[in-house]
């Protein structure tokens, strides 16, 4: 919801980029697409529609409702699904992961996207710049992993920075296996893809070798949901960072290869509190990556892109968040922090799934696939902050921690 000259207005938007801009609806004509389901005829939209404002609405008038809609692709009709066809086609057939956020999140543009990302290490948030260190170096401190957040860099970005300049400095890895939240997958826990990720520095290589490795080993289909890569951000992010630390601030002297692995929801598993372990695909897929790395013959690390906390109007929480409640869930989001510094996989999932996860943390999935398959010894929080939007009263937290 948005105020807009002194009325509240509706703005969607799709998070898979069919829909060619994002709409803003006014309450009322929000209201009528809210019965676009499949469920109400037209007759019964107008008779809910004079029911919650106690005026009379002609058919034509829903049906320019409908057309608009749908000129813009946002109604499932036979133009939507020759659209969807078209697009993930072309997905499919490309060997390249095509950027999805830049000019939005970030520029395409190379040395203004170099000079985005380095104001988030040189500002007053930041770590500092990252400093020039030798292979040799960076095997006496080997980082084994990182957790990052997955928030818009344009809000997150210095706290990127703090778990980045570390990975910098302190990991000499070969393959980083990176591990995302998939925000829109609900059929398949675990989902991969061999293609390429472009960023604003030029590809960043994915590891066939060992992704036909992790997928001889798992149960489980990791490519039926393939697409969910398309526009997918909590790996998106990662990449560009990779390629600025290891490639760009580096002087092209890092050679490097990922594997992006989107985790879907455990919520399932949250609301019965049964440990994942248990879950016969999460123990199938554990067991599949920690014995590819084993096998690898290059060195490993795990990178983590994910959020914690998400509170407010715009999650489903109703009134304005109160200093105390923002209290509670900062001191909430410490004892979950303290269990990653634990690499306490038990005392993990224990914390979220004592109230449900109440915070709704958004990177539960994988931050306990993270723990599970981790050898670190412990972990090590490196900078703790959150947003907050004064028009929807709701709030997101974020960290980046480094693990030894």
């Amino acid at each position: 919801p948005v105020e807009v000259e002194h009325s509240t207005g509706i703005y969607i938007g799709d998070p898979f980029n069919y829909a060619t801009e994002p709409l803003l609806l006014p309450y009322a004509t929000y209201f009528i697409a809210s019965h676009f389901d499949g469920q109400h005829s037209l007759l019964d939209i107008q008779e809910a529609f004079s029911r919650q404002f106690g005026q009379v609405i002609l058919r034509d008038q829903i049906q320019d409702i409908i057309g608009q809609l749908d000129a813009h692709y946002y109604l499932d009709s036979a133009r939507f699904a020759a659209l969807q066809h078209e697009v993930l086609e072309a997905f499919h057939r490309s060997p390249v992961r095509e950027m999805a956020h830049a000019d939005t999140c970030y520029s395409s543009q190379t040395e203004e996207c170099a000079a985005q990302l380095a104001g988030f290490f040189s500002g007053d948030e930041g770590p500092g710049a990252v400093s020039q260190v030798s292979q040799g170096a960076l095997k006496q401190f080997p980082v084994q992993g990182i957790i990052a957040p997955h928030i818009d860099l344009r809000v997150g970005g210095p706290c990127y920075a703090w778990a980045y300049k570390e990975l910098a400095e302190q990991c000499d890895a070969d393959i980083f296996v990176l591990l995302g939240t998939s925000h829109y997958g609900l059929s398949h826990l675990f989902v991969t893809t061999e293609k390429d990720y472009n960023t604003p520095y030029g590809l960043v290589r994915t590891n066939h070798e060992f992704i036909r490795g992790l997928r001889s080993r798992y149960s489980g289909d990791l490519f039926a949901d393939e697409a969910l890569h398309r526009t997918e951000h909590s790996l998106e992010f990662q990449a560009v960072f990779l390629q600025h630390v290891l490639r760009h601030v580096s002087g092209g002297r890092r050679d490097f290869s990922v594997v992006p692995i989107l985790v879907s929801s455990f919520h399932h598993m949250v609301q019965s509190k049964n440990p994942p372990i248990e879950d016969p695909h999460v123990a199938s897929f554990i067991k599949a990556l920690k014995e590819t790395i084993a096998h690898s013959d290059q060195k490993v690390c795990l990178v983590a892109g994910v959020d914690f906390a998400h509170v407010g109007q715009k999650f489903g929480d109703q009134g304005e968040l109160t200093p105390q409640f923002l209290d509670w869930v900062e001191a909430e989001d410490q004892v979950l922090i303290h269990a990653l510094e634990q690499v306490d996989a038990v005392g993990f999932f224990q914390q979220i799934a004592k109230d449900n996860d109440r915070r709704r943390v958004c990177g539960v999935a994988p931050m306990y696939t993270f723990l599970e398959t981790i050898g670190a010894a412990e972990g090590k929080l490196l900078k703790y902050d959150r947003s907050f939007d004064q028009q929807t009263q709701s709030s997101v937290s974020f960290a980046s921690l480094a693990f030894y």
